[in-house]
């Protein structure tokens, strides 16, 4: 952030050197400047770690996305004992 802030490199030029995209490094020196005068951890929370939170959502997607597979699979294996199979309601079993 010194870098871009001292006006004596472009965002882009180190953006390339720290192998980020320069619209990145923009947005961190703009969150960085609203922050400004808390202390440095209030500046960047979690210092490059995930916080909890994040991390709490990332698994609960992964489990939603997992949840809508199984049932989708459910939905078209119903489907597809039911065109298979008629059933005879009187004796339970399927007919022939």
């Amino acid at each position: 952030m010194r870098l871009t802030t001292s006006g004596a490199r472009r965002p882009a030029e180190v953006a390339r050197e720290l192998g980020i995209r320069a619209d990145m490094l923009r947005r961190w020196r703009r969150q960085a400047e609203a922050r400004a005068g808390r202390p440095r951890t209030d500046v960047f929370p979690g210092n490059g770690k995930v916080m909890s939170q994040d991390e709490e959502i990332r698994r609960l997607r992964r489990e939603v996305a997992q949840l809508r597979e199984e049932r989708d699979i459910l939905g078209k294996a119903t489907a597809f004992f039911a065109k298979g199979a008629r059933w005879d309601s009187r004796s339970s079993r399927p007919t022939p």
